[in-house]
C-alpha cells in the first residue's frame, strides 16, 4: 500500500461540496462529492444558506471520500479550503452565525442615502463615478442587514467570507486567505491588505476593522485542525491548515495560468476569462483585477455573470428529450446535446445571441438585457443551443481583447475549465471564435487541484509555485481553430456582435424605464 503524501483540498462551490485528494503529481486519488442545496429565497431575488449546513454537508463530503478510496487518513499532510466568491457571514462573540449567510447570487438592494460625506462625496460627483461607488454601497450585503436587520448588526463581532467562516471552523482562529477577498469588503485589492483608514470604503460600509479576519497570503499556514474539526474530517487533530484562494482563482491556478499570455477561461455557473499577472491591471477601468492563488499576482477578470447558467437553462426548458435519451442510453447527456449541434454550422445560420442576461456594473451597464437576433424559419433549438455557446464565446472573446489592450501581452492560447469544458463541441467553437488553440487540463476538479498547490508549495513539498505547476498541471486535450470556421466567426464577431450592444443599448434603457427591470 502506497504512503506517498496526500493533501485534502476542500471545494464549497455553489451546487456541491467536493473533498479532493491529490498527491504531489496532481492526480486525483480521492473524490468525496455532496451535492447540496444551493440556497433558500425567502423572498423574491434573495438566496441564502445556514452556514452551519455548508460545514455539516463538508463532513459528510469527507466520509464520502474516505469510503471511494484506499487512501487513508494518516498520508494526508495538509488540508486546504476553496469555496465560492462573495458569500458572507454574520458571526456573534461566540462564533455562531447570527442569521443565514448571504450568497454570492442573491439580488437584494440596500438603499443609497444621499452622497459619502466629505471630500469623497465632492471627489466622486467631479470625477463622474457617484453611480459606480453608489452600486457598490448598494450591492454591500453589510449595508443591506444593517439597514434592514438592526438587531443583527450590533451584535456582529466578526464579519467574514465563507472561507474565513470554513477557515475558523477548521482552526478555531479568525484568518482567512488574501486570495479569498472577493466581494463587496474594506480591501485594497492593489496592495491586498484590508484598506487604509482614509479608503472611501470604511465610510462606504458599517464594518470596522476589528470585524474581519487577519490576512494571510495563499500559502502560508492558517493555523491547526482542532480536534473537534479532525473528528468532523475523519483526520488526525493538529494537522496544518493552508490558505488557498477562491475557486476562480485556484481553478486559473490548477489549469496552469501561470503567465499573462494563457488565458485561462471557466464556463460555469459564472463565465470568466483570466490572466495571471504581476502587475495590477485593471480590464475594466476602476474595476480592479482580484487576488491571484499565486501569492504577490493578479487575476485579470471579465467575466459574464450568469455564463452557463444559460446552457443549464435551456437543458431544464428545451432537452427533456435529451436528457431522457441519455438515461435510457446510460451516457452523459451532454454527448447527446453536442451532437445536437454538431448537424448545426458554425454562426447557427446567423443568430446571433448577446449573454447578458443579468446586468453588470460597467461594462455592459446596469440597463443591459439578452438579446437573440436573426430568427428565420430554418431556425430550431438546436440553432439557439449553438448560438448560447456562441455568444458567450464572442463576450468572453471581447474580454480578451479588453485584457490584451490593457495589459499589453496578447493571449496565445486558452485553458478551459468549468463545467461546460468537457463539451468537445463547446471547446472546438472556442477555438474557432477565438483563433487560438483552446485546451482542456487534465482534471475536471482545477479548483480543487489549485487550492492543492497553495498547500504543496505551503508545506515545502514542491519548493516555489512554477515547479508546482509544472509538476502537478497539464494539458489533457487541444483543439485548433478551424481556418474556414475563425474566418466567418471573425466576421460575425466584428461586424454583427460588436455593434450590438451600442445599437441595443438605448432600447434597454427604455425597457428599463418603462418596466422597471432590472433595477
Amino acid at each position: 500500500m502506497t504512503t506517498e503524501p496526500l493533501i485534502l483540498a476542500i471545494d464549497n462551490g455553489t451546487q456541491s461540496v467536493r473533498a479532493l485528494l491529490f498527491d504531489i503529481a496532481g492526480n486525483l486519488v480521492g473524490k468525496g462529492k455532496q451535492e447540496i442545496e444551493p440556497y433558500f429565497s425567502e423572498h423574491p431575488g434573495w438566496a441564502e444558506q445556514h452556514p452551519e449546513y455548508f460545514w455539516q454537508q463538508l463532513g459528510h463530503a469527507c466520509a464520502r471520500v474516505w469510503q471511494a478510496t484506499d487512501a487513508r487518513p494518516e498520508q494526508v499532510v495538509g488540508v486546504t479550503v476553496t469555496t465560492q466568491r462573495g458569500t458572507v457571514v454574520n458571526l456573534d462573540r461566540d462564533g455562531h452565525p447570527l442569521r443565514p449567510a448571504i450568497l454570492w447570487l442573491d439580488q437584494r438592494h440596500a438603499a443609497v442615502n444621499g452622497p459619502l460625506p466629505g471630500p469623497w462625496g465632492w471627489l466622486f460627483r467631479l470625477t463622474r463615478l457617484e453611480d459606480t461607488v453608489n452600486r457598490f454601497r448598494e450591492r454591500a450585503q453589510a449595508n443591506w442587514i444593517a439597514q434592514n436587520q438592526p438587531d443583527i448588526w450590533p451584535r456582529t463581532h466578526k464579519y467574514l467570507l465563507l472561507s474565513g467562516y470554513l477557515n475558523y471552523r477548521l482552526t478555531g482562529q479568525y484568518r482567512d486567505s488574501t486570495g479569498s477577498q472577493v466581494g463587496y469588503l474594506p480591501f485594497d485589492y492593489r496592495r491586498q491588505r484590508w484598506a487604509g483608514t482614509r479608503d472611501f470604503k470604511w465610510l462606504a460600509l458599517p464594518v470596522t476593522r476589528d470585524m474581519l479576519p487577519e490576512l494571510v497570503p495563499p500559502g502560508a499556514t492558517l493555523g491547526h485542525l482542532t480536534p473537534d474539526a479532525a473528528k468532523h474530517l475523519g483526520l488526525p487533530a493538529g494537522l496544518p491548515v493552508v490558505a488557498a484562494a477562491s475557486d476562480k482563482a485556484c481553478e486559473i491556478l490548477g489549469s496552469g495560468g501561470l503567465a499573462p499570455d494563457i488565458g485561462c477561461m471557466s464556463y460555469g455557473t459564472t463565465a470568466t476569462i483570466n490572466t495571471t499577472s504581476r502587475r495590477y491591471v485593471e480590464p475594466v477601468r476602476l474595476m480592479p483585477p482580484y487576488p491571484s492563488a499565486r501569492p504577490g499576482h493578479y487575476s485579470t477578470e471579465v467575466m459574464i455573470y450568469r455564463g452557463f447558467w444559460m446552457v443549464s437553462w435551456f437543458k431544464r426548458e428545451f432537452g427533456l428529450r435529451e436528457q431522457k435519451l441519455a438515461e435510457q442510453r446510460g451516457v452523459e447527456p451532454e454527448a447527446l446535446f453536442d451532437e445536437l449541434i454538431r448537424e448545426i454550422p458554425a454562426g447557427s445560420m446567423g443568430l446571433m445571441l448577446q449573454p447578458y442576461w443579468s446586468p453588470g456594473v460597467r461594462q455592459p451597464g446596469p440597463e443591459a438585457k439578452g438579446a437573440i437576433i436573426g430568427f428565420g424559419d430554418v431556425h430550431t433549438r438546436a440553432h439557439i443551443y449553438r448560438a448560447i455557446l456562441e455568444g458567450l464565446a464572442y463576450a468572453l472573446r471581447e474580454g480578451k481583447e479588453r485584457i490584451e489592450k490593457r495589459s499589453g501581452v496578447p493571449i496565445r492560447r486558452l485553458r478551459v475549465a468549468g463545467g461546460g469544458s468537457q463539451s468537445d463541441a463547446a471547446l472546438q467553437l472556442t477555438a474557432d471564435i477565438f483563433g487560438v488553440p483552446a485546451e482542456r487540463p487534465h482534471t475536471y476538479e482545477t479548483s480543487g487541484l489549485g487550492a492543492a498547490i497553495d498547500a504543496a508549495v505551503g508545506l515545502g513539498l514542491h519548493p516555489d509555485f512554477p515547479t508546482a505547476v509544472a509538476a502537478m498541471t497539464r494539458v489533457r486535450d487541444t483543439f485548433q481553430p478551424d481556418p474556414e470556421a475563425h474566418a466567418l466567426y471573425d466576421r460575425l464577431y466584428r461586424e454583427v456582435y460588436l455593434a450590438m450592444y451600442p445599437r441595443l443599448q438605448p432600447i434597454y434603457r427604455r425597457i428599463r424605464e418603462i418596466t422597471g427591470y432590472p433595477r
